[in-house]
């Protein structure tokens, strides 16, 4: 694995946000992307967003079904940042109400519920039991910490505080609540259900909120919504913001290495973590940010898998962070860790972090053996949280602003966001995109509230549905391919199905199950694939569920390659881009050079 101290401090990973020097990728050429291109063709725009995380995306979609002439930047790939770094849930946050967040916990459950009905193909209920051990802690420390949000040292919740907590939550659900209410179990019933609990459980406490299996690609719909409405709506990923040019802000293509200016009526920074970083490039400089680390790992423990019996197993342990352990795309996903952050430095998975994840896991599956040989991915973000100075990491509000400025030295109004998380992007987004209509003096024209996102337009959401959908696709692909392709890409696997009936070799991968050349073909060609990451990382889950393997990897690079019209030795650049990345962040162990077959297939 790449050592941190082998790493340069200019060093970019995807989504890292820096201005340094020309960042031109090993695979550029003089021609430029489409993407980029259009942009330098029409130089102008009522609104640039700066930041392709899931709010700068979600911001870009609304304010383009508005009918705004708007643009949006993403320095690296979408959605690679800190929205790459979730937990992949949709929650309502139960613990924030110890926060006094009520404001916060009461949109998060009403965004949760909405994106069940909106997000079905990708957002679905998840069942979470809290495993409780005691009746009354923590029923001293609670209000300290309510009233201070630094004293009360933390400890498990009682059964008591728990259930007030839960009452709370239900109560914000009863508007067009779509989940049902919480429920306690004794301690028999409790280990009826989940055996391999500590067998000292007193309670449990089961309510639901949502997981999305797959956010990448939720945001990737999003960015493919908003391009669709018209030619109003231009992106590019891989183009980042590094000054100002008189009134204009100076981008540039990180993969041709372009310079250009961009002139925009007003500007919204939606950098993330990254935020104070962005508005001092653009000659505004802020301390609004004070994000903290958060770490996950990804088990492939049959035991663990079936001890949590389909659903998350969630709690607080006594130093305050939250611990989640739960079932996701075959596999477990264990968080997650809450530190303080350098946003200068790369944020990755220490082994102190997975010794802390394994303590976890034993806490409340203590017969359940975990160890390093079945971690299949590992990953690390920092959380774009506000400046917090002295209060006690897991007491930042998840809360959102909106802080108004200029464009350094013009009178171009600027916007830059603190805060926001996955599980309100759509509302925030709507108040985002409202204050910047303001600003341009426009108003909204359309609601995104009951507006379908990506494949989950007409999603079947009932087993007949489902099947009607796959019985009018099984004579192009088969009834099996049929309907794995509609629970990887919504009812937008019609565009798949399409793409690879038409192919003239729609051969299966040898090393990667489920996939064809044919459909990863139409992935890079139509999903803004610029570098390999951006297809085993977020166009596909391989990485995730530790289908990435040395066979797998190989192969995809040559279809990739063959895809993109690379060159041999732009091929080994970015085989070896990847290679470093994925062992840096992701704990992924790959050879850089390539098998001799697979190289001479690409040649030939």
């Amino acid at each position: 694995m790449l050592r941190l101290d082998e790493l340069s401090r200019t060093y970019l990973h995807e989504g890292e946000y820096t201005v340094s020097a020309p960042v031109v990728s090993s695979s550029s050429s003089t021609e430029l992307r489409p993407d980029v291109a259009g942009l330098i063709s029409k130089p102008r725009a009522q609104v640039l967003v700066i930041g392709g995380g899931i709010n700068g995306i979600a911001t870009f979609r609304d304010l383009a079904l508005q009918g705004v002439d708007v643009i949006l930047v993403e320095r690296s790939d979408y959605c690679s940042g800190a929205s790459a770094a979730s937990s992949h849930m949709i929650h309502g946050g139960v613990r924030y109400l110890e926060n006094g967040e009520f404001r916060l916990v009461r949109e998060s459950v009403q965004e949760r519920n909405r994106l069940l009905r909106l997000a079905p193909h990708y957002v679905k209920p998840l069942p979470t039991t809290i495993p409780i051990f005691s009746t009354f802690s923590g029923i001293v420390s609670a209000p300290l910490r309510f009233l201070t949000h630094k004293q009360g040292k933390p400890k498990e919740r009682g059964a008591l505080l728990i259930k007030l907590g839960l009452l709370g939550y239900d109560s914000f659900s009863r508007d067009g609540g779509s989940v049902p209410r919480h429920q306690f179990a004794g301690r028999k019933k409790s280990l009826d259900k989940l055996p391999q609990l500590r067998p000292d459980v007193k309670y449990t406490a089961t309510y639901f909120d949502a997981a999305v299996e797959n956010p990448e690609r939720l945001a990737l719909d999003l960015v493919e919504d908003a391009r669709a409405v018209g030619p109003n709506a231009r992106s590019a990923n891989y183009v980042e913001a590094i000054g100002v040019s008189g009134d204009e802000v100076l981008l540039r293509d990180t993969v041709s290495g372009r310079e250009f200016s961009i002139a925009a009526d007003a500007v919204v920074n939606t950098t993330g973590p990254w935020t104070d970083l962005t508005n001092e490039a653009l000659g505004m400089p802020s301390t609004f940010m004070g994000g903290t680390k958060g770490s996950h790992i990804v088990l492939d423990n049959p035991a663990l898998y079936k001890a949590c019996a389909g659903g998350e197993v969630f709690f607080e342990n006594n130093d305050g962070r939250i611990v989640l352990i739960y079932p996701l795309n075959g596999r477990v996903l264990v968080g997650t860790t809450d530190l303080e952050a350098d946003i200068t430095q790369p944020a990755v998975c220490t082994e102190e972090e997975v010794d802390y994840f394994f303590k976890l896991v034993s806490h409340v599956f203590p017969r359940i053996p975990v160890d390093r040989s079945q971690i299949v991915y590992r990953y690390s973000g920092i959380r774009p949280l506000p400046k917090h100075d002295d209060t006690a990491p897991g007491f930042v509000s998840r809360d959102y602003r909106i802080e108004p400025s200029r464009l350094g030295g013009t009178k171009v109004p600027m916007l830059s966001l603190v805060g926001g998380k996955w599980t309100t992007f759509r509302a925030l987004s709507e108040h985002l995109a409202n204050e910047t209509l303001e600003l341009i003096g426009r108003t909204r024209s359309v609601s995104t509230e009951k507006l379908a996102i990506g494949g989950g337009v007409g999603f079947p959401t009932t087993t007949q549905a489902t099947d009607t959908w796959v019985s009018a696709h099984a004579s192009d692909v088969g009834a099996e391919r049929a309907r794995a392709l509609l629970a990887r890409y919504g009812t937008k696997a019609d565009k798949v199905i399409d793409a690879v009936s038409a192919a003239d070799d729609d051969k299966q991968l040898v090393s990667v199950a489920g996939f064809s050349a044919a459909e990863i073909a139409y992935l890079v060609e139509n999903e803004f694939v610029v570098h390999l990451t951006d297809l085993v990382l977020r166009r596909t889950i391989l990485a995730f569920v530790g289908d990435l393997d040395q066979a797998a990897f190989d192969e995809l690079s040559s279809v990739v390659s063959d895809a993109l019209g690379w060159s041999a030795e732009q091929l080994a650049d970015e085989r070896a881009a990847a290679v470093r990345d994925l062992a840096l962040f992701h704990g992924l162990e790959l050879q850089a050079a390539q098998a001799p077959t697979v190289a001479a297939a690409v040649t030939d």
